[in-house]
């Protein structure tokens, strides 16, 4: 099992391809205890996500919900969701991720009458329970897909089946009147969140204030903490931090720059204050952490 790896743009969409233009579906069985620092972080895509925790427990957060997932549940995921996913221990976590146009077209009646709704208007996350009857049932079902995607020889037909019965269950027990879209789609909050990481992005190498962050995006600083909160859970200054602390541990991993060196080139006042936080968030040094990987 590969260690999980993530690659997004600059507006935190996942950039990874899933499955081919033929058919749109990707099979992952990962640990997400395996990724660096144990987290998979803020990302989202247009496709679809179903998840299902085979072993262990992780912590999803979907917006501003923090779900603890416990061994022997699952999740949907829903297209233009913000998501991360973190573990304290080993995990096994078989997820499919596909495009709803798998499902069917978009000129079709089956898309718009039993697929664009889910997208659009049901909630951003739905989980699932093996203790309650529907529920359970698409957790036999994912296990099926599972079981398919694992096959020497791939069941394309069989797949699209069983997608297609776990939709239908899925959409007969959401809940559309609740209207909670809004938090979840690409709106004008998140789209400031994104202004003011790519701000950070492209700027954590140099000294950055609350004042700057919120700037980016024409607004004011409690705004801005208002929409890093709402959005991520984090103020923007910790983020920036995060961010560089992130930065640092790949340039370790990459190169045999000193740590001192790295500290200054990722925009901390000095290496002494680096490593204190370096070893806050991630309980082990930098120079622990760069023999690890090697």
């Amino acid at each position: 099992m590969k260690p999980c790896t993530l690659a997004t743009d600059d507006t935190l969409r996942e950039t990874t391809k899933h499955g081919s233009n033929s058919f749109p579906l990707a099979y992952y069985l990962e640990d997400i205890w395996e990724a660096d620092f144990h987290c998979i972080d803020w990302h989202w895509h247009h496709e679809l996500e179903f998840l299902t925790m085979a072993k262990g427990c992780q912590l999803c957060l979907v917006g501003t919900a923090q779900i603890e997932l416990p061994e022997g549940y699952g999740m949907f995921i829903n297209s233009g969701v913000l998501h991360r996913f973190e573990a304290k221990a080993n995990t096994l976590v078989p997820n499919i991720v596909f495009s709803p146009l798998l499902l069917s077209s978009k000129e079709s009646l089956i898309y718009e009458k039993y697929i664009q709704p889910v997208i659009h208007t049901a909630p951003a996350y739905q989980i699932f329970d093996p203790h309650i009857p529907w529920q359970n049932q698409i957790l036999s079902i994912l296990q099926e897909i599972y079981t398919l995607q694992e096959a020497f020889e791939k069941k394309e037909l069989k797949t699209l089946h069983l997608l297609l019965q776990l939709w239908e269950i899925l959409y007969a027990h959401l809940d559309f009147s609740a209207k909670t879209s809004a938090p979840h789609r690409l709106n004008t909050g998140q789209a400031r969140l994104q202004i003011m990481m790519q701000y950070i992005h492209d700027h954590y190498q140099e000294e950055v204030t609350l004042e700057e962050i919120a700037a980016a995006a024409s607004i004011s600083k409690s705004s801005a903490l208002q929409i890093f909160q709402s959005g991520i859970q984090i103020a923007p200054v910790s983020y920036l931090i995060q961010y560089r602390l992130m930065q640092a541990a790949e340039l370790l991993y990459t190169t045999t720059k000193p740590v001192s060196i790295i500290a200054i080139e990722t925009g901390f006042t000095s290496a002494g204050y680096f490593c204190r936080k370096f070893k806050e968030r991630y309980q082990i040094s930098p120079n622990e952490y760069r023999k690890q990987r090697l």
